[in-house]
């Protein structure tokens, strides 16, 4: 079973939320380890602590939307969605009583990686990346409003192109 990982290439040019996104990752990564060993309570928690998170990390995501004027409605259902997802995977799951063949295993950890790759980071929180390359890579917006404002594009601060074939899942 391969695990998940966060590239370069997956950075959305806010280095919270890319952070948040590589945390994201390794949870999943705990996900999939849970269902390697077939371990429903190890898997339960696993999930738990998922959702628990994706609500601190969606409330950061739209806290710095907002802050740079990134219309946030679209991104929001997006996101309710994607807990929804979550919630059926972990009940499809918790409902097989740990009896997982190698096909089910392979179809979760695909599931999980269309999930948060592809789906939230690449389809979802890229839309975001031209709007935050105007900001230092660490703005967030409680902080000191001078250091985090808006920064010209430079040849020294400028964010490179996004390369959809770059990503990896190793």
């Amino acid at each position: 079973m391969t695990s998940l990982m966060w590239t370069k290439n997956l950075s959305v040019g806010n280095g919270i939320i890319d952070a948040e996104h590589r945390n994201l990752i390794n949870m999943a990564n705990g996900i999939l380890d849970a269902i390697r060993v077939q371990d429903r309570d190890e898997i339960a928690q696993a999930f738990e602590l998922v959702e628990s998170w994706l609500a601190v990390h969606h409330a950061n995501e739209e806290k710095i939307a907002r802050a740079v004027n990134f219309d946030f409605h679209q991104h929001k259902l997006a996101q309710q969605h994607e807990l929804y997802e979550l919630r059926f995977l972990r009940d499809e799951l918790l409902g097989k009583n740990a009896l997982w063949s190698r096909h089910i295993v392979e179809h979760f950890t695909h599931f999980l990686k269309n999930w948060i790759i592809d789906d939230h980071i690449i389809r979802l929180n890229m839309l975001m990346k031209p709007v935050l390359q105007a900001y230092d890579y660490h703005f967030m917006p409680e902080r000191n409003h001078e250091r985090n404002g808006p920064m010209p594009a430079t040849r020294n601060n400028c964010r490179l192109g996004f390369n959809l074939a770059s990503y990896s899942v190793g």
